[in-house]
């Protein structure tokens, strides 16, 4: 029987940038997940990397790494690579937010003033609609009127600066065995492992890392990081403002309930409000067909002459 021994889960924003700080263990995964050979990776530093300090940012995380690529013909390029990482589902917004301010950084512009290619990689704690795939990839094509690819003259500065390729990581499927090698190293995201009443540990005994340098190396940071200090009080401050969220969003679903309840007893009361008005029109009508007066309305309704005026 192997004895259970548990890393740092890397679902924490605090556990996710220490390992993605160290520069191999980044080149291993961006590259996997890419399915491209990344000569270099170097972590960009932005006003988001610290997103756990911003009430206004906290339920995602964003880390912006400058990649130099190297393509299958021996060509090497610049490209910028975003990643964006949260729990929750409502993030939308934010995520477009984030990839216009991108666009906008003259940080990210080569050496002829075109803006770097840009990946963006979405790792989501969350499933996206009815999609099941745990590794989405969401890719661009230069097509004619037609539809046919067009293969002369592309890949184009000017199109590739204001267009991007998205990959997008549904945590809650990668579970089970790994079918491929990105879904292998993405396994330690796998929360199906988490240590029983401690959700900032998951279990690593099950893992193949067998003759894996890299998936060994990946353990290995996580497990560094489980014991830092630093890290394992963040660890804590995260769960507290998650709980936080959660309770938030508790109260405002039930806030949502509440007033979808008003706004439906309104509507009702509203309704029986227009009936009845028409029904005292129907009553104003035939009085007045038989010969009563207003003032004569008025007395046998209980109404003033002026409501009578506005009904008729």
């Amino acid at each position: 029987m192997k004895k259970q021994s548990f890393v740092a889960n890397p679902l924490y924003d605090s556990v996710f940038k220490f390992m993605m700080e160290d520069e191999q263990v980044a080149r291993t995964l961006l590259s996997a997940l890419l399915k491209k050979d990344i000569v270099s990776v170097e972590m960009r530093p932005n006003e988001y990397s610290n997103a756990n300090k911003d009430n206004d940012r906290i339920s995602i995380f964003r880390i912006d790494f400058g990649a130099l690529v190297r393509e299958k013909d021996g060509k090497e390029h610049l490209i910028l690579i975003e990643v964006q990482k949260t729990w929750r589902s409502t993030e939308i917004s934010r995520f477009r937010q984030y990839l216009g301010v991108q666009y906008e950084n003259k940080r990210n512009l080569d050496v002829n003033g075109n803006s770097l290619p840009i990946v963006s990689i979405y790792i989501l704690g969350h499933k996206v609609g009815k999609i099941k795939e745990p590794v989405v990839y969401v890719s661009r094509k230069y097509l004619d009127y037609d539809s046919k690819e067009i293969t002369e003259g592309v890949p184009d500065p000017f199109v590739e600066s204001l267009t991007h390729d998205s990959i997008i990581v549904q945590v809650p499927y990668l579970k089970g065995k790994a079918r491929n090698r990105v879904e292998k190293l993405l396994s330690v995201f796998d929360q199906t492992y988490v240590q029983d009443g401690d959700p900032q540990f998951v279990s690593v005994s099950d893992r193949d890392i067998s003759e894996d340098k890299d998936m060994e190396r990946i353990i290995n940071r996580l497990a560094k990081a489980a014991t830092i200090s630093d890290i394992r009080m963040t660890m804590n401050i995260e769960d507290e403002i998650y709980s936080e969220l959660e309770n938030l969003d508790t109260k405002i679903l039930s806030q949502k309930k509440a007033l979808a309840q008003k706004d439906k007893q309104l509507a009702h009361q509203e309704e029986q409000l227009a009936h009845q008005k028409d029904m005292l029109r129907y009553t104003i009508k035939m009085l007045v067909e038989s010969g009563k007066t207003l003032s004569e309305i008025a007395d046998n309704l209980h109404l003033d002459i002026e409501d009578i005026k506005e009904l008729m």
